[in-house]
This record gives structure tokens, sequence and C-alpha cells, in this order.
């Protein structure tokens, strides 16, 4: 974070197939080691397998899914004269999105199913309909921040 002036926002260019900039940020959170086409035919082959199991359109489930999980709340380290407090404090939309898209890639690498295609499938899935991993986070995330209420007033 540079002190002297605002870091430019970039500019974000939605995906050829389904002209979705969420899409586009999900495919870069994939990639690894700069291999973007591969990280493309890992989510488009896993939007057909929620496409064949689903009767809802793919690119439907995966806002839902990801609605689902981004959380609206967190905690933040806050040190007030010798002790520690775990403040709640409100998250940006950006963050929030940013948040959701590695919850699901992260628990979707601990799943057991064979390819990562089919990982992710599921782990959209299940957060399209409330259960799995990574809505298991979110609802942790939300406890976590409902129980240090208390600490609310230290917010900065």
């Amino acid at each position: 974070m540079p002190r002297r002036r605002d870091v430019p926002v970039r500019v974000i260019i939605p995906d050829s197939k389904y002209d979705n900039k969420v899409v586009t940020k999900f495919i870069k959170a994939i990639m690894k080691d700069g291999k973007k086409s591969l990280a493309e035919s890992i989510l488009y082959e896993a939007f057909d397998i929620i496409g064949k199991k689903g009767s809802e359109l793919p690119i439907k489930v995966f806002e839902q899914a990801l609605d689902n999980v981004k959380p609206t709340i967190e905690v933040k380290s806050r040190r007030v004269g010798g002790s520690t407090y775990q403040v709640p404090t409100e998250i940006k939309p950006a963050r929030r999105t940013a948040l959701g898209i590695r919850w699901i890639i992260t628990y979707a690498h601990q799943r057991t199913e064979k390819s990562m295609a089919s990982k992710l499938a599921g782990e959209i899935m299940d957060a399209a309909n409330k259960r799995g991993s990574s809505i298991k986070k979110k609802e942790d995330t939300h406890k976590m921040a409902e129980a240090n209420k208390a600490f609310a007033h230290f917010r900065w």
C-alpha cells in the first residue's frame, strides 16, 4: 500500500465464453504458473459437469454459490495497550468476492473426487445449496465476529 497515492484499479476483461468479469477473476485465481488455458478448461469443464447434474444454467449456480460464500463481516487484530483484540469489521465488496473465490478454490482442492474439475463442480454445487466446507468457513468467520462484538468500539 503506497503512502503517496491511491493504487489504480485494474481493468478486468470479461471471459470469452460467459462474458462475465467474476468468471475471469475465478479463472485467474485457479491459474498456476501462468497456465491460463488450463485454468479455463478446468472451470469450463466444471460448468459442464454442473450443467449435466443440475437443471439450472451453470453460470447461475456459480453466481448463487459465490453469493452464499461471500462473508459480510470479519475480525481484524487491533493492539490496544498491551493486549490484542479481535475487532469485527465490515468487508468491502471487492474483498468479499476475493475471499469467496479463494475459499471455494481452497476447499475444492481438499475434496476427494478424481479431477480438479469434478472437485470444483462439487464445491460450487454444495455452496449453491448452502452446504460444504466453504459455507462452513463463512459461518465460522461470522461466529468469530459475533463472539467478539464486545470489542467493536475499538474499530478504527
